[in-house]
């Protein structure tokens, strides 16, 4: 399969605020938490540097233990609550663009497509991992603010 030269975009709308949002997604403890596109595989291990040239890695695994693998690499722009871009690995580029319009963060994650799985696929993933994510951060969000106001 030759995927070389597409991108895919996939999107979410995260009803908190930017730094929170910025912060689940930066944080390896949080990111072991939402980092997973099915409810049989798991994030066991995550590490970020978020620095430019800092290294990731988030490990991959199925719960049964059948498969694992660490999706890694270095970050090459790093603007506090706006803006990720990195370089995958195996040399594929990503990016992510943290915005805010009324008073929701929008998340929008671009990467160049690999050759091993169908566009389709890669799509649903990486939207079913970001939809993880936003599930994870409003429902933290809420907590926080039910704390805050007791």
């Amino acid at each position: 399969m030759d995927n070389k030269g597409i991108t895919i975009t996939v999107e979410a709308t995260i009803d908190a605020p930017v730094k929170t949002v910025w912060a689940a997604w930066t944080t390896p403890e949080d990111i072991q938490v939402w980092n997973h596109a099915s409810d049989d595989w798991h994030c066991p291990l995550a590490e970020n540097d978020l620095r430019v040239g800092g290294k990731f890695m988030s490990r991959m695994a199925a719960k049964d233990g059948s498969f694992s693998f660490d999706f890694s690499g270095v970050h090459d722009v790093v603007t506090p609550y706006t803006t990720i871009n990195s370089t995958l690995d195996d040399d594929r580029k990503m990016s992510l663009a943290f915005s805010v319009r009324d008073g929701k963060t929008i998340v929008r994650e671009t990467f160049e497509a690999e050759n091993e799985n169908s566009i389709e696929l890669q799509q649903t993933g990486w939207q079913m991992i970001l939809d993880n994510f936003k599930a994870h951060v409003e429902k933290s969000w809420v907590i926080k603010n039910l704390k805050n106001t007791l």
